[in-house]
């Protein structure tokens, strides 16, 4: 880096300091706790080099990074896609704000950033590495030494290590990401391989007689190691680490003597740090739609419900937060922001239905003819004192409720220490902000608490024993808890991932609301056409792309098939069938780590050309056929053979029957 370099960087960040500090102060007026965060100042070409190395400094040496560099410059140079930040999980994170963003970008990037960070500190799937204290930036820095190591090893081949890293990268999904990770010796239990083969042979060397065999070894284990009795098929559970199974019980193949042999030493280490950074990213795979829609929705409050863009920076943060949330696809930002609206709002809602059917008369099946919905809105309205605060107006804020005010502050404001007209949240507590915030006032919610479904009363006013408390809607209203909402937002954000996110809160009501749908490739038109927009049809795509970060889910059935030290895995069919020539280049890569055949046990859909022109004619989708296939790699060619559906059919799942690719799911 220049020295002119340096010192623009520098000045960005000082100019920096205070928006940082002012982000951190705001964020924890929103019941936010996120870990300390070091921001640094990065040019373009840095920023590309961050994203490739996956927001790190030091990664081990691999040509995926450099195409992942390729693509980051590509995409910015022909598409216009901007990357303004990139942040890590780690105890302190780091972030990266690139230098060429303008003052509102990176007013936007800390907010931003200050969120994600609150996310990897407080949810409970972050914590399963390393016990939610990563110290990432270490452990990815002496992976990166090691394997530089092995590499520059004159009696190791470089090419030797860079296929062995691509083999084990094909499996980096193939891991149990719903355990904390444990290394491999506390996974897989290790006992000594025995090859029965290897074993005689050590037998007939020793030349002994057969009196001395039966009087050493056991009867029962002798008569294994010569055919009679097979021994037990393991693991006894199928294994999703497929990573550990392979570190524990692989080989690699030895092609000069034909035959597998024991791993090398550095094989058996690049395998163990694969799988430790496999579960250190597997958490944000698993966690991409609620992540990115938390960071977003508190961005969007910081920015603008309380003014951390300043007037003449509004509009440029407009647009671009409109272009992200715009982005066509299935655009996690969106999705998640839209979520996490629909969780405080139906929290809110379910509180103040839940008030005011305790006054007395009134119940859930009156509650729409009985109650003025616009004059329930004006009694959630912020007091006005509350709703607009500057220096003018302390007075005013000193006559509001003790739980409102963050007193001391407020001192020191009137005091003249504190810029209350460009920080007027400071002078409020949590559950002043909650009030000050209260989401069923906002404007795009206004109609949101009289849309509550008939059922949905039913549901909240059922079931209430102490229903005659209020003498009056106002009363009652006087009583509702308005930081309900937040406070659920973050016990949501503490437990769920995207599977259960999604399966919990994705409603027919935010089905219509935000007017999403499913949609179908047609066998019979070779078109794709809409085919639902019903809740469940929709939860059941979306779900599918969360489970297993969206890959096929594989694991570990048998390694000993058929008695003959070959592995078998099986491919957990959802009814979407695997694309067996990418299911071949794996086993391919398997038998790699393995060193003898494998075999993947799936299920593949057939559809006749009869059966496609019959459906055509009539209009209607053909019947696929579901046929058990074992396909079988020896190192030298495949072999694909059908099965009976009794062999395969603990391997299918139920109530799934759509055949779209992954990539073609809802949008």
């Amino acid at each position: 880096m220049s020295n002119p370099d340096r010192i623009e960087k520098q000045r960005i960040a000082d100019d920096l300091r205070e928006h940082v500090a002012e982000a951190r102060n705001l964020a924890e007026k929103f019941g936010l706790s996120p870990y300390e965060v070091n921001y640094w100042v990065v040019d373009y070409d840095e920023m590309n080099e961050l994203i490739a190395y996956g927001g790190f400094q030091h990664r081990y040496p691999h040509w995926r990074w450099g195409m992942q560099y390729d693509r980051q410059q590509k995409q910015g140079q022909y598409s216009g896609g901007k990357a303004f930040e990139i942040v890590n999980n780690d105890d302190p994170a780091h972030a990266f704000l690139q230098e060429s963003n303008t003052l509102a970008d990176q007013k936007a990037v800390i907010t931003h950033v200050e969120a994600h960070s609150d996310f990897f500190a407080n949810n409970d799937w972050f914590q399963l590495f390393a016990e939610g204290t990563p110290n990432a930036a270490a452990m990815l820095e002496r992976h990166a030494r090691a394997i530089s190591e092995y590499m520059q090893d004159p009696e190791i081949e470089r090419a030797e290590v860079e296929k062995w890293i691509d083999n084990v990268l094909t499996l980096e999904d193939n891991i149990d990401q719903h355990r904390p990770y444990q290394a491999v010796s506390s996974v897989v239990d290790d006992p000594e391989e025995l090859d029965p083969e290897d074993l005689a042979d050590r037998l007939g060397d020793l030349e002994l007689s057969e009196e001395v065999r039966r009087e050493v070894f056991d009867d029962e284990w002798l008569d294994a190691l010569d055919g009679d009795e097979p021994p037990a098929t393991f693991p006894e559970e199928p294994q999703k680490d497929v990573i550990a199974f392979l570190r524990t019980h692989g080989k690699q193949y030895d092609r000069e003597a034909e035959k597998a042999t024991d791993m090398e030493p550095w094989q058996r280490d690049v395998l163990d740090m694969m799988r430790e950074e496999a579960y250190y990213f597997a958490p944000q795979k698993m966690t991409k739609i609620m992540n990115e829609g938390w960071a977003s929705i508190w961005e969007s409050r910081m920015m603008t419900d309380e003014g951390f863009a300043g007037d003449d920076e509004f509009l440029n943060y407009a647009d671009h937060m409109s272009a992200v949330l715009g982005s066509p696809g299935l655009n996690p930002y969106s999705l998640g922001k839209e979520l996490w609206g629909y969780v405080e709002n139906t929290t809110n809602r379910r509180e103040v239905l839940d008030k005011i059917l305790r006054v007395k008369g009134i119940t859930w099946r009156n509650l729409k003819d009985s109650v003025e919905f616009a004059a329930v809105r004006e009694l959630l309205e912020p007091p006005a004192a509350l709703d607009s605060i500057d220096a003018d107006s302390l007075d005013a804020v000193a006559e509001l409720p003790d739980e409102y005010l963050d007193c001391e502050a407020l001192d020191r404001a009137m005091d003249g220490e504190i810029d209350v007209d460009s920080y007027p949240w400071k002078v409020l507590s949590y559950e002043g902000m909650c009030r000050r915030h209260y989401s069923l006032v906002r404007r795009p919610y206004r109609g949101f608490l009289e849309r509550v479904s008939q059922s949905e009363l039913e549901r909240i006013g059922r079931y209430l024993f102490d229903d005659q408390v209020y003498d009056s809607v106002e009363e009652a209203i006087a009583d509702v808890d308005y930081a309900a909402g937040w406070d659920r937002m973050r016990e949501v954000r503490r437990s769920h991932n995207d599977v259960t996110f999604v399966d919990e809160f994705l409603s027919q009501e935010f089905i219509d609301e935000n007017e999403y749908f499913t949609y179908e490739y047609s066998q019979a038109t070779g078109q794709y056409r809409v085919a639902s927009q019903d809740a469940e049809d929709v939860k059941k795509k979306l779900l599918l792309q969360f489970t297993n970060f969206g890959k096929p889910t594989v694991a570990v059935y048998d390694g000993n098939y058929n008695n003959r030290n070959e592995l078998l895995l099986g491919h957990e069919y959802n009814g979407v069938m695997l694309d067996v020539r990418q299911a071949k280049q794996t086993l391919e890569r398997v038998f790699e780590l393995w060193g003898r055949p494998v075999n993947l046990l799936t299920v593949v859909k057939e559809v006749s050309d009869h059966d496609r022109e019959v459906a055509r004619r009539r209009n209607r989708e053909p019947e696929p056929k579901e046929q058990g296939r074992l396909v079988r790699y020896d190192g030298e060619e495949f072999d694909e053979q059908d099965v009976p559906w009794e062999d395969v059919e603990h391997l299918a799942a139920d109530d799934v029957d759509y055949d779209t690719k992954p990539e073609d799911w809802l949008a």
